[in-house]
């Protein structure tokens, strides 16, 4: 196209890699334009509208699209506003011109990782049961856990509006009077990890979510949000089927 950018340029501005990098990638036939791969260096492209693919893996070009990872901490609510007045995930938002999307929820009482961003459709698709992202959990737990409930938790458990099947439990930390568990389930109904070790008799005293499918917490402080890499953005459009 005569207008737009060079490819290596487009691929340089999204954070894959250095345009030197890029070329190299180029070159050795691993970046697709609308469905067709370029190994030319002065292919131009347009950020806004070209599917970019690095590895069969969707790239974010389009510079005005914003993602975040957002430590939410306990006591917030998960809107960007409250009639109430309570504290909201704009709180520590920042300030941002485009309107954000909260992806999914956190009840007001736990904490941990939600991801902030102005593309609606990625943030539909994270959220919706059919693509079954996974979300991670660490609970704390009445200690030592039995057996019978690890036994129980990963067999499903049946619960007043359906049963619930984890992906995966483990005992990350088994002393008394507390222990902690992470649990990995892909379904988001209301309050569900709480309504999930109350059915077997370990109520839940604190809770965080660690990860949303491949994005996760790492270092990052309550009450700070950073923006994710465009290797997490690639890796979300993965997961979410794009």
């Amino acid at each position: 196209m005569p207008g737009g950018i060079r490819l290596q340029k487009a691929l340089a501005q999204a954070g894959v890699a250095s345009r030197r990098a890029s070329e190299e990638l180029i070159a050795e036939g691993r970046v697709s334009v609308d469905g067709q791969v370029v190994r030319r260096f002065g292919a131009r492209v347009d950020p806004e509208s070209s599917e970019i693919r690095v590895d069969g893996m969707l790239v974010n070009t389009a510079p005005d699209r914003l993602y975040f990872a957002l430590n939410k901490p306990r006591g917030v609510v998960s809107t960007m506003w409250d009639p109430e007045g309570r504290p909201t995930l704009s709180d520590y938002a920042g300030q941002t011109e485009e309107r954000l999307f909260h992806v999914g929820r956190l009840d007001t009482e736990t904490e941990g990782l939600i991801l902030l961003t102005n593309d609606g459709e990625l943030a539909n698709r994270l959220t919706h049961p059919r693509y079954k992202v996974v979300k991670t959990y660490v609970a704390k737990v009445p200690g030592p856990v039995p057996r019978e409930v690890v036994r129980a938790v990963r067999k499903g458990v049946e619960l007043e509006d359906g049963p619930v099947q984890v992906d995966s439990f483990r005992v990350v930390e088994n002393h008394e009077p507390k222990a902690l568990v992470e649990i990995r389930l892909h379904e988001g109904r209301k309050h569900i990890v709480r309504r999930l070790m109350e059915a077997v008799d370990s109520p839940v005293s604190d809770l965080a979510r660690t990860q949303v499918g491949p994005v996760g917490l790492g270092t990052l402080k309550t009450g700070t949000m950073r923006a994710l890499t465009a290797r997490e953005v690639s890796e979300l459009y993965t997961a979410a089927g794009m």
